[in-house]
């Protein structure tokens, strides 16, 4: 499926809600001692002119927020409307009126209007069932139920499980990129597989982010696990994208593959057309890199000395095959440090030479 801004800012105002609703939190604490108390409630987090315009009956109330208290209005019927910093309850025992017209797929009376309140004032609002047992939080068009800390650690075990096998691969078909670096004998396929491997990391680790976003204190411990598989990838993309830039394609660049959905990840094809290779891909296509994601695995060579160097000989088997004089032609680069590049570039591709034996 194909993302937009809007989408995107979305996301981040559910993880944001997420966050301030996790274990941990007042205001968690709060609805968990409703559902405890086996009584349901609907809370607006919000009090806007929207809400006031939707809200007849219940009682003016300004007090401060707390847990028990929260607790203890949700025993009469009605709302409760909590104000927008999230410090102050409103009103409770509001009778709430949205336009009856908005669609709904909700079936139950409360779910149907806290449904309604969240996409007619979009401001975010929270069911607690009482029959079902579970905490709902409503913003727009989303739905998000707020598991028990068990579930999601669950599926986070799973996730960080697949994670540490994803970013294994990963970095096999790097080591694989560099080999055929250096033998000259890179492919379309190689590329896009490099990049379709670094989304499907991205991914599993958003997904492993949201968790501790919803597990709150809970996540502490998945926190300390994630850090221990963390691989820095950071610079990779754009060092990809530096190397493999068609020169007529502006918009070649690994955030494109954002938009594509799971199936279509799979897709060597659909993920090399995504990249910006071009609308008709072939992809056994030989293509050549540019050298600047090697040239940076040199190590004590500043980054602007290392795109002069990429400049001056235009890609990475010119650069191998650069002698010291040759290296020494380029602006900043003495008979020293000609040696160093010289001695990095043969660290290289021995490295890719052994991998290639492994």
């Amino acid at each position: 499926m194909e993302a937009d801004d809007d989408e995107g800012d979305e996301r981040f105002t559910l993880l944001d809600e997420l966050r301030a609703l996790a274990p941990g939190t007042p205001m968690r604490d709060g609805l968990e001692r409703i559902l405890r108390g086996r009584t349901g409630a609907l809370v607006v987090l919000g009090d806007t002119d929207v809400i006031e315009e939707v809200s007849t009956g219940g009682f003016a109330l300004d007090v401060p927020f707390t847990p028990t208290a929260l607790r203890e209005l949700a025993k009469m019927d009605g709302a409760i409307v909590i104000s927008e910093d999230r410090e102050r309850i409103v009103r409770a025992g509001v009778h709430l009126m949205p336009d009856r017209a908005i669609e709904t797929s909700e079936t139950g009376t409360r779910h149907r209007t806290a449904e309604r309140v969240a996409r007619q004032s979009g401001l975010p609002v929270v069911t607690v069932s009482a029959s079902m047992a579970t905490i709902s939080l409503f913003m727009g068009d989303q739905r998000h139920l707020l598991e028990q800390s068990g579930q999601i650690l669950s599926r986070a075990e799973q996730a960080l499980q697949t994670l540490e096998r994803y970013r294994g691969r990963l970095t096999q078909v790097i080591a694989r990129l560099s080999s055929l670096e250096v033998q000259d004998a890179v492919t379309v396929r190689d590329v896009a597989l490099v990049a379709q491997r670094l989304e499907m990391v991205g991914r599993l680790e958003d997904e492993i982010e949201s968790y501790v976003l919803e597990l709150g204190t809970d996540g502490r411990l998945l926190t300390l696990q994630l850090s221990e598989l963390a691989v820095d990838f950071a610079r990779l993309p754009e060092l990809l994208e530096r190397d493999y830039r068609p020169h007529d394609e502006a918009d070649f660049s690994l955030a494109n593959l954002r938009r594509l959905s799971t199936p279509q990840l799979v897709e060597p094809a659909v993920v090399a057309r995504t990249l910006g290779f071009g609308p008709v891909v072939n992809l056994d296509a030989r293509v050549v890199s540019r050298g600047f994601r090697q040239v940076a695995q040199i190590s004590r060579l500043p980054a602007a000395l290392g795109v002069r160097l990429i400049e001056h000989f235009g890609n990475l088997q010119a650069l191998f095959g650069a002698s010291i004089a040759e290296l020494q032609a380029v602006e900043g680069v003495g008979e020293s440090r000609a040696r160093v590049i010289r001695d990095g570039l043969l660290r290289l591709a021995d490295a890719a030479y052994s991998d290639r034996l492994d």
